[in-house]
């Protein structure tokens, strides 16, 4: 294995696995603490659209993904402001119109060829200096936005109602922790893809729960256990000619079950 780092596209799989890491541990632990799982996975099968839009009107596939994602995230957070009752029916309308956009898209786009399981279940090998560029972007951002307003979102996150009661823009911050999370979601997909991606944002976080009492200790905990699973995860692809999603989900979620069996076991 250690040949192969002289390899560009293998530092480039290694690069993106370590800052997607960091990036998923934080905002991970974020959509576990305010209960955003189910709503995060409408965006993940939502960003299908933008894939579509990018390849049948030929945009950069990050930039093109990243903006209908946005989109779809605010307009689940008015939704929701108003009428909350209908969040479920309204994210599931989304995630369904969402994939079948983006998949006529593709079908409507003159001779366009491509391996579509990429988008699934991701292609963490094929990762270029471009990606590298936005998520590093998107990393300083999670970072100057989290350690800025850390307060307030653990306020937000843990008890709403008294956040707002002191004064704390509560939708302001729910929507910024939404449009963090459909951003993440748009560059997890390179690492595992759509199908995958809510297993990265919450299989560390579980694991770390139960080894950290602090949201920002869960965050650090969480990024790092998500950069070990996708560095022993990226080997186990290499060296077994598996893909790379899959494995790394596979590892993360072996960690997860002894973990879950070792705290039964002592219970």
């Amino acid at each position: 294995m250690l040949e192969t780092l002289s390899y560009t596209f293998i530092q480039n799989a290694l690069l993106a696995g370590i800052l997607v890491s960091v990036i998923t541990g934080i905002i991970g632990t974020l959509i576990v603490v305010n209960k955003m799982v189910f709503l995060s996975g409408g965006i993940a099968h939502s960003a299908y659209g933008g894939i579509g839009i990018a390849i049948f009107f030929g945009l950069p596939m990050l930039l093109s993904t990243s903006l209908f994602c946005v989109a779809v995230t605010i307009i689940i957070a008015m939704a929701s402001y108003k009428q909350r009752e209908n969040l479920d029916m309204l994210i599931g309308l989304t995630w369904a119109v969402g994939m079948s956009l983006g998949i006529i898209l593709v079908d409507l786009t003159p001779g366009y060829q491509s391996d579509l399981m990429s988008y699934l279940f991701g292609s963490l090998l094929a990762v270029t200096r471009e990606d590298l560029y936005y998520m590093a972007a998107l990393l300083v951002m999670v970072l100057v936005i989290v350690f800025t307003f850390y307060r307030d979102i653990v306020a937000v996150s843990y008890d709403s109602e008294y956040a707002n009661l002191r004064g704390v823009k509560t939708k302001f911050f729910y929507t910024l922790i939404l449009i963090l999370s459909s951003l993440t979601i748009v560059i997890s997909i390179k690492v595992v893809g759509l199908i995958l991606v809510i297993a990265l944002l919450t299989i560390p976080i579980y694991i770390a729960s139960f080894l950290c009492k602090h949201l920002y200790s869960m965050m650090i905990s969480a990024a790092l256990l998500s950069m070990l699973f996708t560095i022993i995860g990226l080997v186990v692809s290499y060296n077994f000619d598996l893909s790379s999603g899959p494995s790394i989900i596979m590892t993360s979620s072996l960690f997860a079950m002894m973990v879950f069996l070792y705290k039964s076991l002592r219970g």
